[in-house]
């Protein structure tokens, strides 16, 4: 079965009782668990990026100390982990404030981690990666934040 398209799926939504639209996205929301989270940061979190981003980041500071630092090839998985969940909440937000300074944060926690990217071509990868994602998202920002953007970035 093809799905419908973006076009089709607004305008049979616009055409729903409200009744009806909150049952279709209670049923989409215990669907699947990203949904459900997609759902709930429209409804509780949308409002406050700033905040949402400071949440992110706690989850992030609690998954670095929680990371281990015995092998490389369980440090580069326990990254890929991170960066997943991350690329996850930027999906959710839309903004690309939000993904350059989250990718920013992140490529600051493994910095500050100790985490040698040299050393693995896979977390060499993983790295330039994240640091060409910030630099596209700083091409679409305003001039002022595009400098305070890429000063913080050349820091790294």
């Amino acid at each position: 079965m093809k799905p419908a398209s973006i076009s089709e799926l607004k305008k049979e939504l616009q055409a729903l009782p409200p009744a009806r639209l909150m049952e279709v996205c209670l049923r989409l929301a215990k669907f699947k668990n990203d949904n459900k989270e997609l759902l709930s940061y429209l409804l509780f979190e949308e409002g406050d990026l700033q905040g949402y981003i400071a949440a992110v980041k706690l989850e992030m500071d609690e998954a670095f100390a929680a990371q281990p630092k015995t092998n490389l090839y369980y440090v580069k998985k326990y990254l890929r982990k991170i960066l997943r969940g991350v690329s996850k909440q930027i999906k959710y937000t839309g903004s690309k404030v939000a993904e350059i300074e989250l990718l920013l944060y992140f490529l600051m926690k493994i910095k500050k981690a100790g985490i040698k990217v040299g050393e693995s071509p896979a977390l060499t990868t993983i790295y330039l990666g994240q640091i060409k994602k910030i630099k596209k998202a700083i091409e679409s920002q305003h001039e002022d934040l595009q400098y305070e953007y890429t000063k913080e970035l050349e820091k790294l």
